[in-house]
């Protein structure tokens, strides 16, 4: 298990881009696949983004596909994810999470994963 602790979110108008990062102090974290997760206001955790541990695989709930980009800085323990044209429905509580099990397939299932963060709002206005 890995530390980790979200930065980046706020409140912004729709139309908008964040970037939002996920840290660890863990000298072994280029051996942790990484993802986002979400949770908005009366719905359930929902996949979003997510990257393996060579950081040649990424997968991306459908629905944010082509405006979000997770991608992994092993040299600087963090993790991305980048959101632009930002939409209402994106709002939500925004976690990253990490496993290092062995395989190369993204989990978009979060039992999967064994370490979280805390979390970073994303609040979108229309």
């Amino acid at each position: 298990q890995v530390r980790l602790v979200e930065s980046g979110g706020g409140l912004v108008q729709a139309g908008d881009s964040l970037r939002l990062s996920c840290s660890t102090s863990d000298g072994s974290f280029r051996n942790y696949a990484v993802a986002w997760f979400r949770q908005g206001p009366g719905k359930e955790r929902e996949f979003v983004a997510g990257i393996n541990r060579n950081s040649y695989v990424a997968q991306y709930k459908e629905s944010v596909e082509g405006r979000f980009t997770i991608s992994k800085d092993n040299a600087r323990n963090t993790v991305y994810l980048q959101m632009n044209s930002l939409k209402p429905e994106d709002t939500g509580l925004y976690n990253c999470a990490a496993h290092r099990k062995i395989t190369e397939s993204i989990i978009q299932d979060f039992r999967g994963y064994d370490s979280w963060g805390t979390g970073t709002q994303v609040t979108v206005s229309s």
